[in-house]
């Protein structure tokens, strides 16, 4: 382990069986500080280290930079081999995470989650209506959420509606990327699903109308959604 750490800071470790020979293995990440006083990484890498052998493996990152890097080990793939999850922050104003989940069954990494796949598969249509409503439309599912946004007050919406309820023009708003990656046992049988979260904006990017909530699970091949839902901010 010294060697990885040359001129690089131990950001989190983690010990569990992820190659499956009921070993326990050494997971960490490394990193290197740019700016003494800034939370901030870069050159974040993924490193395992066998525990039968000692043979260490390094996994580079496509997106390496980021704040406060964390790892979680849990059963993703219903193999009954802990799995390794990556989660960092960007730092933006938009609250946007930067995560990944490799699986590395047999000492051989395999990303089966990653954000960027997620966010440029994951498309939404966010137009205002008359009579102070918003819909979130899906467009690879169909699905369709509709918010009544007159929480947000008079003085937000004079500037959007006229007297009688109606647009004044067509505003669209969108859907920000993953903002959260949550490990959660719904089943509560020892495999893990995903809570994400994603911020639902109006006018600008500061303004928000609500919170997208998906649940993703493993079909064998890839994570999936099974239940998805709109929140209003109070």
């Amino acid at each position: 382990m010294r060697g990885a750490m040359y001129n690089r800071a131990l950001l989190d470790m983690k010990r569990g069986d992820v190659s499956g020979d009921r070993i326990p293995d050494i997971v960490y990440l490394t990193g290197s500080k740019p700016f003494p006083d800034s939370p901030f990484y870069e050159k974040i890498t993924l490193w395992v280290q066998d525990g039968r052998t000692n043979q260490r493996t390094e996994v580079p990152l496509s997106t390496s930079t980021g704040y406060h890097p964390t790892l979680f080990l849990g059963d993703f793939t219903k193999d009954r081999v802990e799995d390794i999850l990556i989660r960092m922050d960007s730092g933006g104003s938009g609250g946007v995470t930067y995560d990944y989940i490799y699986s590395f069954l047999r000492n051989q990494s395999n990303k089966i989650f990653d954000y960027e796949v997620f966010n440029k598969e994951d498309s939404y249509q966010v137009n205002y209506q008359d009579g102070y409503k918003v819909k979130v439309m899906n467009n690879n599912s169909g699905e369709s959420f509709v918010i009544d946004i007159q929480y947000k007050g008079n003085e937000y919406l004079s500037e959007i509606y006229n007297q009688n309820g109606k647009l004044k023009k067509p505003i669209t708003g969108g859907v920000n990327p993953l903002g959260a990656v949550y490990p959660v046992d719904f089943e509560r049988d020892g495999t893990y699903e995903l809570l994400t979260y994603q911020r639902i904006t109006g006018l600008y990017n500061a303004d928000g109308l609500g919170l997208l909530t998906t649940n993703l699970e493993w079909n064998g091949d890839s994570f999936t959604p099974f239940n998805q839902t709109v929140s209003i901010f109070g």
